[in-house]
């Protein structure tokens, strides 16, 4: 397996930024995809960002589009979520995951095999 843990999650206002930061320990060579993910109290796990480890492809949820950018670092085994002009509806908990198999759509939560424990980022108005 692969354990994750994030950091980088605080309280910050409209407009403002932040980094969020994952570093993997473990069997990092099996990583085929690595995601974000975010869920808000009373909402279902979504999908926010992914990029494949080996490969510059990346995928963004509409909603993150221009705003977020999903960055790796392999060599540090880290990948970061940069988060721009963040709105009030960004506040969640904030989850790294790896998808050990490639097994189906990156924006499918079911489809990643292990999870960290998650950064809370709180987006005043």
């Amino acid at each position: 397996q692969v354990q994750l843990v994030e950091s980088g999650g605080r309280l910050v206002q409209a407009g403002g930024s932040l980094r969020l930061s994952c570093v993997a320990s473990g069997r990092t060579n099996n990583i085929y995809r690595v995601g974000w993910f975010r869920q808000a109290p009373g909402k279902e796990r979504e999908f926010v960002a992914a990029s494949w480890w080996s490969a510059i492809i990346t995928y963004y949820a509409d909603s993150v589009k221009g705003r977020f950018t999903i960055a790796r670092d392999n060599a540090k085994n880290t990948v970061y979520l940069q988060m721009n002009s963040l709105k009030t509806e960004d506040t969640a908990v904030y989850y790294c995951a790896v998808d050990l198999h490639y097994s189906g759509s990156y924006s499918n939560a079911n489809e990643y095999d292990n999870w960290g424990q998650g950064t809370q980022v709180t987006v005043s108005s």
